[in-house]
């Protein structure tokens, strides 16, 4: 399943971006006030996973100061809720097919400025750990996160070593 994405999937990139203690990166939608989540969008035609994880890093928080540590091997579904199935894209997607890239933080805080990119993504940002980003994800996607923390575990747990 490493090829494209499967069919009937927006195909799609998700970052984890980790700062030095490793705590995540989430957003607050701007559309969605109780809905927190990772940076993620869509793979432009053409576009690498890596080219539209950094882009979409930079569009979403306003920074590139991050550098790529792992990659999913393959692609990770999820469906989107009925309702919103039919108004996205046109209805064309049942949900979207996400390779996830895991990223080191190299800045300081000031370096994130979510209104940098016009219009914003989210309102708010904070750092999370595991267990409380897991808690705040809307659960249609929450097995596709768990799914991709536990992919990274070890990456996030090293990364954490080497900057101790």
């Amino acid at each position: 399943m490493s090829g494209g994405p499967p069919a009937g999937y927006r195909p799609n990139v998700g970052i984890v971006l980790a700062n030095a203690p490793g705590l995540i990166f989430v957003g607050r939608r701007c559309d969605k006030p109780d809905a927190w989540q990772m940076p993620q969008g869509g793979i432009d035609s053409g576009e690498t996973v890596r080219a539209a994880a950094a882009r979409e890093l930079a569009e979403e928080t306003g920074t590139d100061k991050a550098e790529v540590v792992a990659e999913t091997p393959d692609w990770l579904t999820y469906d989107l809720p009925e309702s919103q199935a039919q108004r996205l894209w046109g209805g064309r997607y049942r949900g979207q097919a996400q390779k996830w890239v895991l990223m080191r933080f190299s800045g300081v805080d000031a370096d994130i400025d979510l209104f940098r990119h016009k219009p914003p993504e989210f309102d708010a940002w904070q750092w999370m750990s595991s267990p409380d980003l897991l808690s705040s994800i809307v659960a249609f996607k929450r097995p596709v996160y768990e799914r991709v923390l536990t992919l990274f575990a070890a990456d996030l747990e090293r990364l954490r070593i080497n900057e101790a």
